[in-house]
């Protein structure tokens, strides 16, 4: 049985239209107009305990909207959606307890008060045992380096620093699944990669489900196995990394480390993307197998590597080929 079970999912919003100018402003005040704007139109996906899983997509795709419809926040139009047996928007109060969820842009923690006490009234809210609490907050300030920052005002932290204590926040009550959306957007580099070696830590070890929306494809590639890829609000691919790149880029580029500088014949010279010396990359479009064999049949060759496209790259291939 799935852990998070989504079937045909969709969610409509009516938005109110106005004529341009005062008169439509005056008109309006009258006759309202609307028209109907479809953030999802039928997704479907599972995912079972334990997996951490990137959905990603351009902004408008319905990232969002689809974490919120699974954190209870948002009801669908339509569709079936079942978290842990239970129908998130029908059992809030009990379903809260099994969740968490990370919103890059905004904070659960209260503005004015130290991170610590923040941490103490969500304990409260979940009731969470005392005993239990202590044991986990230390688990978590040890992971996350939160020492420094327990007693520091919400207000007074970086944006790196609160990201981090969100996360914490997020994870003290112990829930089986954890939603991110954006949880990296606007981190520097070692910030990312602390936030990251602590996602991976939290899903090995306590076998945590994560559903991680980003436009940081690095977040994917280095948290994440299998990929949703949604546009438009439909499914688009719902596969491995690897088998993406498989799928959408024919091409691989292969870096080729010679004995001594090649003269290159001229069915090779084509294929040649850049050249550092004895050091040269070529791009290769027939199977890889053949053309490594043909080089290292002519040539004297020292070293080869052969480098898949960034997963930039294979996103852009799946949205350009659904148009």
């Amino acid at each position: 049985m799935y852990q998070i079970h989504v079937q045909g999912l969709t969610k409509s919003y009516r938005i109110a239209e106005r004529q341009p100018g005062m008169v439509g402003a005056v008109k309006s005040l009258f006759h309202r107009t609307y028209r109907d704007v479809d953030a999802l139109r039928g997704i479907d996906f599972d995912i079972s305990r334990g997996e951490m899983v990137g959905y990603i997509g351009p902004n408008g795709a319905g990232k969002s909207t689809t974490i919120k419809i699974l954190a209870g926040i948002l009801v669908p139009t339509g569709g079936r959606c079942v978290v842990n047996g239970v129908v998130p928007w029908q059992s809030r109060i009990s379903y809260v307890a099994q969740i968490g969820v990370v919103f890059g842009q905004r904070t659960q923690l209260w503005w004015d008060l130290p991170v610590v006490e923040s941490f103490e009234l969500l304990r409260e809210i979940y009731k969470v045992p005392n005993n239990r609490f202590k044991t986990s907050l230390a688990e978590l300030v040890e992971l996350l380096d939160l020492s420094p920052l327990l007693d520091t005002p919400v207000r007074q932290l970086s944006l790196g620093q609160r990201v981090k204590c969100d996360i914490a926040s997020a994870l003290l009550h112990e829930p089986q699944i954890l939603f991110l959306d954006e949880p990296t957007i606007g981190l520097d580099a070692v910030t990312k990669a602390s936030v990251r070696g602590f996602i991976k830590e939290i899903n090995r070890n306590r076998d945590v489900t994560v559903l991680l929306t980003t436009h940081d494809l690095g977040d994917i590639e280095a948290l994440c196995r299998r990929v949703i890829v949604i546009n438009d609000g439909i499914c688009l691919s719902d596969s491995s990394i690897d088998e993406l790149r498989n799928q959408y880029v024919h091409e691989k580029h292969v870096v080729i480390e010679f004995g001594n500088s090649p003269c290159l014949e001229s069915i090779h010279q084509d294929d040649v993307l850049k050249s550092e010396g004895t050091r040269i990359t070529f791009l290769c479009t027939s199977d890889i197998s053949d053309f490594v064999a043909q080089m290292t049949s002519r040539y004297e060759i020292k070293d080869i590597t052969i480098e898949t496209p960034p997963i930039e790259r294979v996103v852009t291939e799946l949205y350009e080929s659904s148009k």
